[in-house]
């Protein structure tokens, strides 16, 4: 343990280097290194390019939720990387995602089937969290928190299917606002928040993070390969790291998914990216990344999965 994270800390990557710092080694957030760290990430050649597509206005051309290079999801990798929070020359980027999600063309596609909304309630749950973790939060920010408590279903899930027989949640649309109202429960001391983030939890802890309920089976072949970054994707590296943001890592439940991650961890003592979901480079159309994350390959380290993989091991006790 003691040599990859000796590694990851001479990356050179200052996201890498934080995520160890406060996650493995326990740096208060308030310390002088961790602020410096920050402001390593914030001037890093990573978060420059996330950002190279704003115009004059602030903004990013395009449609918000454009992938992976729109103003929705450059907000939140720059809040998983560590940006330092209450930048406001991201306001505009956060206003490009507030003026869609909140606009009435985005209100027009919600629609209640069979007594449940269905919707893409990860694009929420990422605002949310972005928002939050960027301090960039104001009124409209609540607002967003208070949509997904309305919208969540009996199970603590949210889903997006429209078929009337669709009454089970989705893991993939489920994971991000539980997160999202999570944090927002520890930031804003929301009781409503945080009752609706366990009841999500426990859509993931019935499910051991990855089985199914009927047979025990593992739910989908994609969730036990981990991947960096997991955008709207579940996998049980991103399961883990939320159920450690929100406080459950320690639940038994997640004990046979930590014993899975930690039944990928290379010779060297890091993980690999089983798979990715971008294509980085000039060629690049679906999926497109301004940036490489690593790449993906069952024999070599990953320094962001491995990040996020140690993270989560520490704060399960392992």
């Amino acid at each position: 343990m003691a040599t990859i994270i000796d590694h990851l800390m001479g990356s050179g990557d200052p996201a890498v280097r934080l995520s160890l710092t406060l996650n493995v080694l326990g740096e208060s957030p308030a310390s002088p290194e961790v602020r410096a760290l920050r402001e390593e990430v914030r001037e890093s050649p990573r978060v420059r390019a996330l950002l190279s597509e704003r115009q004059a206005d602030g903004r990013i051309p395009g449609h918000p939720y454009s992938k992976w290079g729109g103003a929705h999801w450059v907000l939140v990798m720059l809040a998983d990387l560590g940006y330092p929070p209450g930048d406001d020359e991201l306001v505009p980027l956060r206003d490009q995602t507030y003026d869609w999600l909140l606009g009435p063309a985005h209100e027009k596609n919600i629609r209640t089937v069979a007594g449940r909304v269905r919707r893409c309630a990860s694009q929420e749950g990422n605002a949310l969290y972005a928002s939050l973790r960027l301090g960039l939060a104001d009124e409209r920010t609540g607002e967003l928190a208070r949509r997904l408590r309305e919208w969540q279903w009996p199970d603590g899930g949210w889903n997006c299917d429209r078929r009337p027989e669709a009454a089970t949640s989705s893991f993939h649309e489920s994971l991000i606002p539980l997160r999202g109202l999570a944090l927002h429960a520890q930031v804003t001391r929301d009781e409503e928040s945080g009752a609706a983030a366990e009841r999500a939890a426990e859509l993931f802890l019935k499910r051991r993070l990855f089985r199914r309920l009927r047979d025990g089976r593992v739910m989908n072949h994609r969730f036990v390969r981990l991947c960096y970054p997991s955008y709207w994707h579940y996998d049980v590296l991103s399961g883990l790291k939320v159920m450690a943001e929100a406080g459950r890592i320690s639940d038994d439940r997640c004990g046979e998914a930590l014993d899975l991650l930690e039944s990928k961890r290379l010779p060297g003592g890091g993980f690999p990216a089983d798979a990715k979901h971008y294509s980085a480079g000039p060629a690049a159309k679906s999926g497109r990344s301004l940036v490489e994350w690593g790449g993906a390959g069952a024999t070599r380290a990953n320094e962001f999965v491995s990040a996020e993989a140690l993270s989560v091991l520490k704060a399960a006790g392992r």
